[in-house]
């Protein structure tokens, strides 16, 4: 499978909680404006694309396209609509693709949502984060639920699938304030609901206002019990739990999103993109060394990044501010500020935190293959492996459930112990 994520940096304003790589500015130089933005990106698949070629690397046609920000829909329809094009025409899309784009309430209307329709989309993600309006205004969100309510009904007028992002742990939300955020996303009538756990970064806003004492710090314990509302509330509606902050109906589940926990891989394009490829193999022709293109062509698409043979697999991300990016872009390089090769033994460490997240489970021949190909064996003669009555202490603490065809899967105690799992496994394993 091959996944395309596409980063849109910009916001209306930036909330007081949020660490992720957005900036208000609408012109952040060398090209990166919200006005041109959808040409820079698409200038960035071309690239990308050569560099694909370049490396051996043949990818089946896109099984997903996911933007994300930021505000995707900060931008007018018509330049998602362009970058998703440019998708369809450099790398194509399989017919039955999941298209996502994450939306705030304020940002779309009946008109906008019909134009993403008309354009290939199938799925919204609306940023409901909170349905009381304290707890809102504690978020620095300027929606109200009525907004989303507006932007699901006109999803589903429109023939999209929606879903909805929840985060609970806000200072001063109280239980029952969490409990009325669930029961009104449930109640939208959306196939797929996020609720996520709030993470404060000291260099945010919030982070500083909490280090101040003007607003109380999250509190593991409240966090808990808002999880185990919200798990109870969601399977009650028929909204079961695929992922750890991921509930859907059966056959509504992110497929962009199981691809990152599946560890497929995936080209990220915008600025502070990541990518992902399982293997890689080195160009033929010498790297250049130079950061400029020579006059009337281009240089190599990884000049200046010294990106190595890799058998296993290779990381990479994009330079994180939009202008710097944009002049890498100039210069017909892929914008990446660095990349790593992934070794057998990281492979393994990430097979088992991303499995141990999922309902379907960690495979457990799957990880002993793992452990072998990353030369863990205690001799060449002797295959190491984890069996199941290893984990024994790990089932009878009701952390996990091991399945006939071997696999583990957290229990509920599991999940919001799941740092706790992971150690664990990562003891039997010895990594």
């Amino acid at each position: 499978m091959f996944k395309v994520y596409i980063h849109v940096p910009f916001c209306l304003r930036r909330c007081g909680y949020c660490d992720f790589n957005t900036y208000t500015a609408t012109d952040l130089g060398a090209g990166a404006s919200r006005g041109n933005y959808a040409n820079m990106v698409i200038r960035e698949m071309k690239l990308t694309k050569q560099w694909q070629l370049d490396h051996g690397i043949e990818e089946p046609p896109v099984s997903t396209v996911f933007f994300g920000g930021g505000t995707p829909t900060i931008l007018a329809a018509r330049d998602l609509v362009a970058m998703l094009d440019a998708v369809r025409k450099i790398w194509s899309i399989a017919p039955d693709a999941e298209i996502t784009t994450e939306a705030n309430p304020d940002t779309v209307n009946e008109y906008y949502i019909n134009e993403l329709a008309a354009g290939g989309f199938t799925r919204v993600s609306f940023g409901m984060q909170s349905a009381v309006p304290h707890v809102l205004k504690t978020l620095d969100r300027t929606h109200t639920p009525a907004n989303v309510a507006v932007g699901v009904n006109a999803a589903n007028k429109a023939g999209l699938r929606s879903s909805v992002d929840l985060i609970y742990g806000a200072p001063g939300e109280s239980l029952d304030d969490w409990r009325t955020s669930v029961t009104t996303a449930i109640d939208l009538g959306v196939n797929h609901i996020s609720a996520y756990a709030l993470t404060v970064e000291p260099t945010t806003k919030m982070g500083r206002q909490i280090a101040a004492g003007t607003l109380p710090k999250p509190n593991d314990d409240d966090e808990a019990a808002k999880y185990e509302i919200a798990d109870d509330l969601f399977a009650a509606a028929g909204l079961e739990w695929y992922e750890v902050s991921n509930w859907a109906r059966p056959g509504y589940e992110s497929q962009h999103n199981l691809g990152y926990w599946r560890n497929v891989d995936w080209a990220g394009l915008g600025p502070g993109a990541h990518s992902h490829y399982n293997a890689v193999t080195e160009a033929d022709h010498p790297q250049s060394a130079s950061l400029t293109a020579p006059a009337g062509g281009s240089c190599p698409a990884d000049a200046g990044l010294g990106v190595v043979s890799v058998s296993h697999g290779l990381r990479s991300w994009d330079i994180a501010h939009p202008r710097l990016w944009g002049t890498a872009i100039n210069e017909n390089r892929v914008p990446w500020a660095d990349s790593e090769t992934i070794t057998p033994e990281e492979n393994l460490e990430e097979l088992i935190m991303l499995g141990l997240r999922l309902h379907e489970g960690l495979d457990l021949d799957r990880i002993n293959r793992a452990i072998n190909d990353a030369g863990m064996s205690s001799t060449p003669q002797t295959l190491r492996t984890v069996s199941v009555d290893q984990l024994a202490p790990m089932i009878s603490e009701g952390l996990i459930t091991v399945s006939d065809n071997h696999r583990v899967v957290p229990t509920r105690r599991g999940r919001l112990l799941n740092d706790s799992v992971i150690e664990q496994f990562f003891d039997f394993v010895g990594v």
